[in-house]
């Protein structure tokens, strides 16, 4: 039956499940890669002006400096609340929508969330939180008009709140350690005015920070696809109406695709944790000259260059992608229905 289903959340799909393992693997190894390149550079320094033991040195100024990137990094994050710029709301405030994530919350086997609502119109819908015992449900205003009826607007709850059930958000602060370290790393040394003679450090360890921050959101965002995709699955085993998502996805990106890239712009702090990325699909082409018909320069390059970027570093599957999972899934249940 769908109840008995609901103990074992994380998707069964062997597929899902190698392609989470390689991703997992390949982002450890990037890590080690990381941590080798740091100690390699400061062993070459260390060794060049002779200093002894520059091996023992080289280790501790690595872990010394990955300690510090990575308190300076997550000391300097807001609240994802005050990013998507919610309130939080209790029953009395919002009580058909409090009732309905208690039912699925209780159904899935987690405590009830705290639920906060954005008044802004682009369509937002994330769950936050280490523990699932600490997790924030926000929505939008824009999410809640966008969607119709009760069931889409379960389907996208049950959605989020498989995230909470896989325990996705620790999984993924955790796997996103080697980017955090980098882009931390990196960004601090590109602040550096006049290196002089440090530059046989700075430049070699901002060539690693940048390579391995590029491996690592690829393949941080390919693990995040797999994630949706096992979302969507459990969402449709919550609800038991793989249409019902499918159909609750189709409207949002509907939305999305018609909302102004200004306001996606504002919310694209949150585009990552969104159930669908709130990022222009273009860019925003100014035309310049006197009579505003000049193009910008090398514009088809940078097009171009903006959409390999997306597909490289996009953190969801394509909206379609998922509609017609979906709709196999439904076909799946309607040969084999539950007892």
């Amino acid at each position: 039956s769908r109840q008995s289903n609901l103990s074992d959340m994380p998707s069964k799909s062997l597929s899902l499940t190698v392609r989470m393992v390689a991703a997992i693997s390949g982002l450890a190894v990037v890590t080690v890669g990381f941590l080798v390149g740091i100690w390699a550079v400061l062993y070459g320094v260390l060794s060049f002006f002779d200093v002894s033991p520059a091996s023992s040195l080289a280790a501790g100024i690595t872990a010394l400096t990955i300690v510090t990137v990575g308190y300076l990094e997550y000391r300097q994050i807001d609240t994802i609340e005050r990013v998507a710029d919610a309130q939080r709301v209790d029953r009395e405030a919002e009580p058909a929508l409090y009732d309905l994530v208690t039912r699925i919350a209780s159904q899935i086997g987690i405590p009830v969330p705290t639920i906060a609502l954005s008044e802004r119109q682009t369509p937002e819908a994330l769950a936050v939180g280490f523990r699932p015992g600490n997790v924030h449900l926000i929505l939008s205003r824009g999410t809640l008009n966008a969607l119709d009826g009760t069931a889409e607007l379960e389907a996208v709850i049950a959605h989020e709140l498989a995230h909470v059930k896989n325990r996705d958000a620790m999984v993924m602060t955790i796997v996103s350690l080697p980017v955090i370290l980098a882009f931390g790393l990196g960004s601090r040394l590109a602040d550096v005015e006049n290196p002089g003679w440090a530059a046989i450090v700075i430049v070699p360890l901002a060539f690693i920070s940048t390579l391995v921050w590029g491996l690592g959101n690829a393949i941080t965002a390919r693990l995040s696809r797999v994630r949706e995709h096992a979302a969507d699955q459990a969402a449709a085993d919550i609800t038991g109406s793989p249409a019902a998502l499918a159909s609750a996805l189709k409207r949002l990106d509907q939305d999305i695709s018609e909302t102004p890239n200004r306001d996606l712009r504002e919310a694209s702090g949150i585009s990552s944790l969104s159930i669908l990325p709130l990022e222009p699909e273009e860019l925003d082409k100014v035309m310049l000259g006197p009579e505003g018909d000049t193009e910008p320069s090398y514009w088809w390059l940078r097009t171009r260059l903006h959409r390999f970027e997306r597909w490289l570093f996009r953190t969801h599957p394509p909206t379609d992608d998922r509609i017609e999972q979906l709709a196999a899934y439904e076909r799946s249940q309607e040969r084999h229905p539950a007892p």
